[in-house]
């Protein structure tokens, strides 16, 4: 074999026959004006039939030009139409979903390409070699396809029909089905969009035998939090994967679903010890309830009302006060109980105590009949698997409140302030730290007191402050 043959066999392409490479050849030794050989130009044309070919659809991001890749139709969607801006005929399109052992993506076929699918050209289960242009579409990732032609002799290792474990979930991601446990929900929430109307949203933690994952959940959809309750085997379908903060979420908007399923989903937390957390971690931490305070409330400097309740967690290897934000607050959660605590934030608390801060983000989960959490990491492996689980941390009665939040603020700070007190009068305010920066809001339990000061405090740091009422405020000389 000659030079070209040899080149063009290593391709194993069927994107060009080999009489159109040997064109392709002759074609750049003239625009070359033969200062490259047969040999050079050929390696040159297969380089640029190269250009854009990926290891697999994971590899595929918004943004690149052209990619080529092979992948299995797992489902064909149905034809759609749609007005063009300046012509009178309608156009068309079909979108495919595909995927291959790295992950899938949807493909859109425009016009005579998707009329040929909808009339059956295309059957689930085929396999493809296409090339196409990536965007990011409504619901993920997409790729607009220029060609695709069938393979047979091409093997793809997934099945049609099947659901993705949350570890397996990749960015871009559509037309996803997950099945996992309902670990958290949350209410559902409200925002203005920019065409006026109102949106709505609202958000719950899946868990299964691989990981935890987000969901995100819109508009009709969201009321499915309210609606599902922590322990519902749940599958997700038609999801799509987004990125929010470095993490993976799994949206589900009009065209997915959340439904009960009857099966086991097995979900096993694994957590950090607590003596090896550090300050600016976010961690996941698990034990028994020590302590639980009672809620407070406090006003927010734009006028709405916050709520945070402090408790303590206790494990193996030590305890922490965990602050529980918003809706957490709300968690019916009691000395005894056995708690899962996820992405929680590590914070440096009260007299240089570390506090675990339980927002937004985080995940809480009151375990039940007899659900243990693993600790990560070598150590756990090492232990005994009866001193692995929750029950290893309840080592007799539960205790009482610590009294270092709220309890202390409410015996002290009662007394402390005066309710006759006007402007120009030298209080003094003990309370909890609700709100850091300007100003700083403490709440005694009963009452909350903005004031202002240049003391550095932390978040659940109980102080009292001393200085004269200004406005309702209290401008402080001491905090101590």
């Amino acid at each position: 074999m000659g030079a070209i043959e040899d080149i063009y066999a290593d391709l194993e392409t069927d994107e060009v026959s080999e009489e159109e490479f040997r064109e392709a050849v002759e074609q750049k030794i003239e625009q070359m004006g033969g200062l490259a050989d047969e040999e050079t130009a050929a390696m040159l044309i297969a380089h640029e039939l190269k250009d854009g070919e990926v290891n697999g659809i994971a590899d595929i991001e918004p943004g690149m030009d052209e990619v080529k890749f092979i992948a299995k139709v797992m489902a064909v969607g149905d034809l759609r139409t749609f007005e063009r801006d300046g012509e009178d005929e309608d156009g068309r399109v079909i979108n495919v979903e595909v995927a291959d052992e790295t992950g899938s993506v949807t493909l859109s076929f425009w016009d005579e390409q998707a009329v040929s699918i909808d009339e059956g050209q295309l059957d689930v289960g085929d396999v493809l070699r296409i090339k196409g242009r990536p965007k990011d579409g409504y619901n993920g990732l997409e790729v607009s396809v220029d060609k695709a032609e069938p393979d047979e002799d091409e093997e793809i290792d997934v099945q049609p029909g099947g659901t993705t474990s949350i570890e397996g979930l990749t960015l871009g991601q559509s037309d996803v089905n997950v099945r996992g446990l309902v670990l958290d929900t949350e209410s559902v929430r409200t925002f203005d969009r920019d065409d006026g109307s109102e949106g709505r949203v609202a958000n719950l933690s899946l868990g299964d035998e691989t990981g935890r994952v987000r969901v995100t959940l819109w508009d009709e959809r969201a009321d499915r939090a309210e609606e599902l309750s922590a322990g519902t085997a749940v599958e997700v379908v038609d999801g799509y994967v987004r990125e929010r903060d470095g993490d993976l979420e799994l949206h589900v908007g009009d065209r997915g679903a959340v439904e009960a399923v009857e099966e086991t989903v097995e979900f096993t937390p694994e957590t950090a010890p607590i003596d090896g957390i550090e300050i600016g971690q976010t961690v996941d931490i698990g034990g028994v309830i020590r302590s639980a305070d009672p809620k407070r409330t406090f006003d927010r400097d734009d006028g709405s009302e916050g709520q945070v309740r402090n408790v303590r967690v206790q494990d193996e290897t030590g305890d922490i006060r965990v602050a529980l934000w918003g809706d957490k607050a709300d968690k019916e959660i009691q000395p005894g109980d056995e708690v899962f605590f996820a992405d929680v934030e590590i914070d440096d608390g009260w007299q240089d105590d570390l506090e675990a801060s339980a927002n937004w983000r985080s995940t809480v989960v009151v375990l039940e009949d007899g659900a243990t959490t693993q600790p990560a990491g070598d150590a756990g492996a090492e232990q005994d698997a009866a001193e692995t689980g929750l029950d290893a941390f309840a080592d007799g009665e539960p205790a009482e409140s610590d009294g270092g939040t709220a309890t202390a603020a409410v015996e002290s700070g009662a007394a402390a302030s005066d309710d006759a007190s006007e402007d120009g009068d030298v209080v003094e305010f003990t309370g909890t730290v609700v709100q850091t920066g300007e100003p700083v809001v403490l709440d005694d339990g009963e009452e909350t007191m903005s004031v202002e000061t240049g003391a550095t405090l932390q978040l659940g740091q109980e102080v009292t402050a001393r200085g004269r009422l200004s406005d309702g405020r209290l401008d402080a000389d001491d905090v101590f």
